[in-house]
């Protein structure tokens, strides 16, 4: 939603000193745990030149706090995380889809589990901002990643409220939680991008907020594309996971020579799909006791009833096994099983 509010964002007076302003947001838990940039006005008003929308206007209400999310706000935020004025539109649009109720940031930011928003980025955005895709494009390195995923950390606390060890409840977290962010590299997709699977257009840009637990490396040199879905499969198997007790929608990013082999090997990004969601389907009876209950109390209606030895499939649909092409040369792949309980949202990024 989007509209007026008459409520603004809070100025104060402080010292141009940044080890001082540095120690104000310590102090009043504003930060990630790393040097701010100063959201200064001017800083602020640079980065507002990008919005394209009044900076009062609200575009989301953030849970679990519930804070408005005001272009300004979101813009403060951004100054804070060292993100450059251009790439305002594309936290708009995150902060939009994350607030969409089947994203469930609810469930996201106060659970237990050490969940994290992954910003993927696809279209002609992702070069023009310099966006990796390629080498390392999940880890260090890169500004627009870095700043990017950091801002979208910051919005989700700030506004959102889901301070660590009070709303934000994460047993131990992870360290998507500071940053996750990086684009489809799309020249290396044997198949239609994420977006336009997703209903967009080739030439729009969009932004898609997943809710991540983490990430698992998958290191096989396999060249033969039925072994390769094997193996992938059996590492999506595991009994402690949310995706098989509710039924999930679990995220592959599959390195270019991995996309290579299964397009050597005449697999569809559909045939791909359920073949791995065929192969990782799970007996019930190797849940523990207790989650084998939590399943039944999330999927019976889906399922039928459980025994021991019924196959579990890890998503309602084999259309929800969610496939991204990035990195750069070698022999691995990744694993991002999700939350659970929630579905990536994708969004247009206005520019």
């Amino acid at each position: 939603m989007s509209g007026p509010v008459v409520e603004r964002a809070a100025t104060f007076e402080a010292a141009d000193d940044f080890e001082a302003i540095n120690r104000l947001y310590r102090e009043r838990r504003w930060g990630d745990g790393l040097p701010i940039t100063p959201p200064t006005a001017e800083r602020v008003e640079r980065m507002l030149r990008h919005a394209g929308r009044g900076r009062y206007d609200i575009v989301a209400r953030v849970a679990p706090g519930y804070g408005a999310a005001t272009i300004e706000r979101i813009a403060v935020n951004a100054v804070m995380a060292g993100c450059d004025p251009e790439y305002l539109p594309v936290l708009v649009a995150a902060t939009e889809a994350v607030a969409d109720p089947i994203f469930n940031l609810q469930g996201i930011q106060a659970t237990t589990n050490p969940v994290a928003v992954w910003v993927i980025l696809n279209g002609p955005v992702a070069k023009r901002l310099g966006i990796n895709s390629t080498f390392n494009c999940i880890g260090q390195g890169v500004w627009a990643n870095a700043t990017i995923g950091r801002a979208m950390r910051l919005i989700l606390q700030n506004i959102g409220g889901a301070l660590p060890g009070e709303m934000d409840r994460a047993t131990h977290g992870q360290p998507g939680k500071y940053s996750f962010c990086c684009a489809e590299n799309e020249e290396a997709n044997p198949w239609e991008p994420l977006h336009v699977e997703r209903g967009f257009g080739p030439r729009e840009s969009t932004v898609t907020v997943v809710g991540a637990e983490g990430t698992v490396n998958m290191n096989t040199h396999s060249k033969d594309a039925p072994e390769l879905v094997r193996v992938i499969a059996e590492t999506i198997i595991h009994p402690p996971s949310n995706e098989y007790v509710h039924g999930g929608e679990p995220w592959l990013l599959l390195g270019p020579e991995h996309a290579e082999v299964f397009r050597r090997g005449g697999l569809t990004k559909a045939q791909l799909k359920r073949a791995l969601w065929e192969a990782s389907r799970m007996p019930a009876g190797r849940l523990s006791t207790k989650e084998l209950q939590r399943a039944r109390d999330s999927r019976t209606h889906e399922l039928g009833e459980l025994a021991p030895e019924t196959l579990v499939p890890v998503s309602p649909r084999p259309e929800d096994v969610q496939i991204v092409v990035a990195g750069g040369p070698g022999t691995h792949s990744v694993y991002v099983p999700c939350f659970g309980n929630t579905r990536a949202v994708s969004r247009a990024i206005e520019s």
